[in-house]
């Protein structure tokens, strides 16, 4: 690829991750008002939750891929906050004591330590049910069938056949030898189903049949993917103030990886075949998609 268009989608990506992270703070900032009553607290952990750093994938994927459809950008703003929601309650549960027990997440205290375990349980809990409250709200989309479908599929993608289940999923495999297909199969749960909604929510916004969305469920699926290995690479040799979460987790906790698996070298030549396979699955569409391939090439050249 020509330098000039490495920078310009660098440019690109650079650009509409800061316009999106700042949408989606302010989204909750109109969500999570002071309440002046005794909810607050519960509502200043969500807060710390969910707005303020993280890389909002997620919204940049529904973003990105609504552009394919000339999806209008309020609602899929509003849809990419749903999805957020349901990744931040993640983040909280899973950093409790009785799950992955850490004490930072997107460089500040994760909530359980900012409050305590109590409101934390609640504010996930709190997440979790407002993802769906955006979605069913008529300002999402006009069209009962379409906000049906996108709580059922998001429904899907956060559930057992989902999120929750490759948590499970990884939790049971603590220890155990695990190949590169199990590891794949976990991954492709417990982080690729909310990646591959992502882009997925925005086929549902424009009404595509299930078997016109094939080639979007595939980009999103290599994505997803690739942006687990970077994450793997980022645990196995990261650093920790650049992270915003402690790494060299999966070590010491006897989880087996990608890079444990594979190698580093390999590990990054596999994240780097996965994003071009990810970019073939665009090959229809022109420079609506150049965002959603911006986002494939820089995935896994992060730190954090």
């Amino acid at each position: 690829m020509p330098v000039e268009t490495v920078d310009r989608l660098a440019g690109l990506i650079d650009a509409e991750t800061d316009r999106v992270s700042a949408e989606v703070d302010e989204f909750f900032h109109r969500l999570l008002p002071a309440t002046g009553d005794t909810r607050e607290q519960l509502f200043e952990a969500m807060r710390h939750a969910a707005i303020g750093g993280g890389k909002r994938l997620r919204p940049l994927l529904t973003v990105a891929a609504s552009k394919l459809f000339a999806i209008s950008r309020e609602r899929a703003i509003r849809v990419g906050c749903a999805i957020e929601a349901i990744h931040v309650y993640s983040l909280i549960h899973d950093d409790l004591p009785c799950m992955d027990d850490a004490d930072l997440r997107r460089g500040k205290l994760s909530v359980h330590k900012a409050f305590d375990e109590a409101v934390a349980v609640l504010a996930g809990d709190s997440l979790h049910a407002l993802a769906f409250e955006i979605l069913a709200h008529p300002a999402t989309n006009e069209d009962p069938w379409v906000r049906s479908d996108l709580v059922l599929e998001l429904g899907r993608a956060a559930g057992p056949a989902g999120m929750a289940g490759g948590q499970m999923m990884d939790m049971v495999a603590e220890g155990q030898e695990l190949d590169v297909p199990a590891i794949t199969r976990l991954q492709q749960l417990k982080t690729g189903a909310l990646i591959e909604y992502s882009v997925e929510a925005a086929c549902i916004m424009a009404k595509l049949q299930p078997e016109a969305r094939t080639p979007y469920r595939g980009y999103a699926r290599n994505i997803g993917l690739a942006f687990q290995i970077a994450d793997d690479l980022i645990d196995h040799s990261g650093d920790t103030a650049a992270a915003g979460k402690p790494t060299r987790k999966d070590a010491h906790a006897g989880k087996a990886t990608f890079v444990s698996l594979l190698g580093e070298d390999r590990a990054r030549q596999q994240a780097s075949f996965l994003v071009d396979q990810a970019i073939e699955h665009l090959s229809d569409h022109g420079e609506e998609a150049d965002l959603l391939r911006a986002i494939a090439r820089f995935a896994i050249e992060r730190d954090h």
